[in-house]
């Protein structure tokens, strides 16, 4: 019988000298699971991708990935999960299809298989029209749906995906989490690393992480409410100043920008009306507010500052 989770890390760490990159990090992510690390750059987001790839030693604690230790079998995880760095090693002088035929020869793919296989890569990636295209010359989006086809090529378990949309249009970030989707229906297990927020709303499960560890962990919506700070929406008409007046005032205990709207977190006892009449007495007018549920960006904000 297949075990239920695809990876399970126990007091998992990587130091590098006095610096500890990822500290006991346990973690459980269940087959057929869609689960998000998030974090801001050097939160040991990476360090943990490449130490569940089994191409990084753990210093301290192991972790198995498709049923394989990652400190005793490191060859044995490398062939059953699919990886994409933050840079895939595309080859951009040969084409679409050669990348993915070279991708094959790597892992010993058999040759009867690969044709059927190649071709509904190439298919659900939209990337058939391109396959004579060199990569070097496909956008941005364009090369990470062929980093994700070649990650694919021998069907791999587990997929470990490093801030896959990393600077790619809102798009074909859109097109390339739909893939993911079309992914899960066919049972791999994802573990996908974001500092995009929003993108961790698609998850199943996330795990907000930061300076090595994962500071809180459930899916989306109730890692919104686990805050249990009254927050409010508000949009003034100069969004900047009413942030810095706001973080001033009596009960307001954290403060973020969206775009031309505030969100405030409140104290117990703090109401929406005191913000607003403290930032109108300041000379900023507010045309409108209401009561929210944090964001994800909120929560993360708040916990770290807490931290």
């Amino acid at each position: 019988m297949q075990p239920s989770q695809s990876i399970i890390s126990t007091g998992l760490s990587r130091s590098f000298g006095p610096i500890n990159a990822v500290s006991r990090l346990d973690i459980s992510i269940h087959r057929g699971e869609l689960y998000g690390l998030v974090g801001p750059d050097g939160s040991g987001k990476t360090t943990t991708m490449r130490l569940l790839a089994g191409i990084m030693e753990p210093t301290e604690g192991d972790a198995l990935v498709a049923g394989f230790s990652v400190r005793t079998h490191p060859e044995e995880v490398k062939a059953r999960i699919g990886y994409m760095s933050q840079r895939f090693g595309l080859y951009e002088d040969l084409t679409v299809l050669e990348n993915i035929l070279f991708y094959a020869d790597l892992y010993e793919v058999p040759k009867g298989e690969r044709t059927a296989r190649i071709s509904r890569l190439l298919g659900f990636s939209n990337l058939e029209p391109f396959q004579r295209r060199l990569a070097g010359a496909l956008s941005g989006g364009m090369k990470q749906k062929l980093g994700l086809a070649c990650a694919l090529v021998h069907t791999p378990e587990v997929l470990l995906l490093d801030e896959p949309t990393n600077g790619v249009d809102p798009v074909s970030r859109r097109d390339f989490w739909r893939i993911l989707y079309d992914l899960l229906r066919q049972g791999v297990t994802i573990l996908v690393s974001t500092s995009y927020l929003d993108e961790a709303e698609r998850c199943m499960r996330i795990g907000l992480m930061n300076k090595g560890r994962i500071i809180i962990e459930d899916d989306p919506q109730k890692v919104r409410r686990s805050l249990n700070i009254p927050t409010i929406e508000v949009w003034p008409d100069k969004v900047r100043a009413a942030g810095e007046i706001a973080g001033n005032l009596p009960g307001v205990v954290s403060i973020s920008v969206y775009g031309d709207r505030l969100h405030v977190g409140l104290a117990a006892g703090a109401s929406a009306g005191a913000v607003v009449d403290g930032l109108e007495r300041a000379g900023i007018s507010v045309k409108d507010h209401r009561s929210i549920l944090p964001s994800l960006e909120d929560v993360f904000i708040t916990m770290v500052a807490e931290q």
